[in-house]
């Protein structure tokens, strides 16, 4: 049985004062930001866990006789209103909104029972007693406010929330569902790629996302390497998109694995709204929305791989889906790799940089050292050869901060948090 306690997303709330993560047995862990500490100057940046809940359980769909998975898709958080948080969690079939707050005061001196919950029998109550509030240790509570389920016939990829805070899509393979955060027992289909014929399926959805600014504005990836751009105003049914990005293929560089590594993994708009970030096998790419025709951006995650496409088809690697992000600012982005690689891409100073997440430099406050990679000739002292790269430590998920140069990365089971160092 596979391992429940692989992290399969990572997200930053809006604040960056929660992290949460969602793993392979259905639970998402949230953990929150230390406060400044006079007596520890340092601690402030430390995440301690928050909250812990079951988000999803293994189900069984007996007309389909398919196990559905309990592992945790995507965690998408809402902004936050009150005093308590929001977040959407889901897995390959079911929704559910959840609420996490905090209860530091318990209710005393009750009417009709004792302070250990026995009911008191009516006729010995003879006065009215006012219940009074006191102060006991805080306990943060998780519940789930709306469950949307039944409305994907294929496996979820995708939730994101709309800039509006009302509405959030879904998407799974080939659809995309529109909802309303309050209504759960309908959708609204707004991408329907499914063919008639289900023989003449040639491509699926990968990834879909609304724009941060323009409620009216979503994009979804395919696994030919595609971006469409929809626009809601101009027509409900978003299946005539408003723009089509793609990269012409460069012929000479064709080979049978063309296709599966130019499959999109992620797609990410910038902050500002004036760029997206596609990630493929190989490469991360940055595209101006107003130019369909190529990215602006090309960068090269792990080009040393090209000439092992044929073993890392054999071994599966290849259908691996890396997902990217942008920091707050949107000058730098961040994609994972293996061997529990991560790659930062400065996009001022076109400067670039391979770091590892593993548990030999992570004490704290230890300095990352930038890891390279030697393809063939001779290898220098600190490279590691491409043959020796460990294939199952795989850094799919990544976050950053929004506001601050810190970092989240999940290396299998494990999450790393580093940061800027500061003084």
């Amino acid at each position: 049985a596979p391992a429940t306690d692989i992290i399969s997303t990572v997200e930053f709330n809006y604040s960056g004062d929660l992290l949460a993560t969602g793993d392979k047995g259905g639970r998402v862990v949230i953990f929150q930001r230390e406060q400044e500490n006079k007596s520890r100057p340092h601690s402030r940046g430390e995440y301690n866990v928050y909250s812990t809940f079951q988000s999803h359980e293994p189900e069984f769909d007996y007309l389909k006789s398919l196990e559905i998975e309990e592992k945790i898709n995507k965690i998408r958080w809402l902004p936050q209103q009150n005093a308590a948080h929001f977040l959407l969690s889901t897995n390959d079939k079911t929704i559910k909104l959840w609420k996490i707050s905090e209860r530091d005061k318990r209710a005393e001196g009750y009417n009709l029972k004792d302070e250990d919950g026995r009911l008191r029998d009516p006729f010995r109550i003879t006065a009215l007693r006012v219940p009074i509030l006191k102060p006991m240790d805080l306990m943060v509570e998780a519940s789930p406010r709306r469950i949307f389920a039944n409305a994907h016939t294929y496996h979820i990829n995708s939730i994101s929330v709309n800039s509006d805070h009302e509405t959030y899509l879904s998407a799974d393979d080939l659809r995309i569902n529109l909802w309303h955060l309050e209504i759960t027992d309908r959708s609204f289909n707004i991408v329907d790629m499914k063919p008639a014929n289900m023989e003449e399926l040639a491509e699926v959805i990968t990834a879909a996302e609304f724009h941060p600014h323009q409620c009216n504005v979503l994009v979804y990836s395919s696994s030919k390497g595609t971006v469409r751009l929809c626009d809601m105003r101009s027509s409900a049914l978003c299946d005539r998109h408003s723009k089509f990005f793609e990269e012409p293929e460069d012929p000479s560089s064709r080979s049978f694995f063309s296709e599966i590594i130019s499959s999109i993994s992620d797609v990410k708009f910038s902050h500002s709204g004036r760029y997206m970030m596609t990630r493929d096998y190989l490469s991360v790419k940055v595209w101006d929305l107003n130019m369909e025709s190529r990215p602006v951006e090309t960068h090269q995650v792990h080009e040393y791989l090209r000439s092992k496409l044929c073993s890392l088809y054999e071994n599966d690697c290849i259908f691996d889906k890396f997902e990217c992000c942008w920091n707050g600012s949107d000058s730098a982005i961040m994609t994972g790799s293996y061997n529990n690689f991560f790659r930062m891409f400065d996009r001022n100073a076109r400067r670039d940089v391979t770091l590892e997440a593993s548990r030999e430099n992570s004490k704290p406050r230890a300095s990352l050292k930038p890891r390279k990679v030697c393809t063939g000739g001779k290898r220098k002292k600190d490279e590691i050869s491409v043959d020796s790269l460990d294939f199952n430590k795989k850094i799919l998920h990544t976050a950053w901060h929004p506001l601050e140069n810190i970092i989240a990365v999940a290396a299998t089971n494990n999450l790393y948090i580093f940061q800027d160092k500061v003084n």
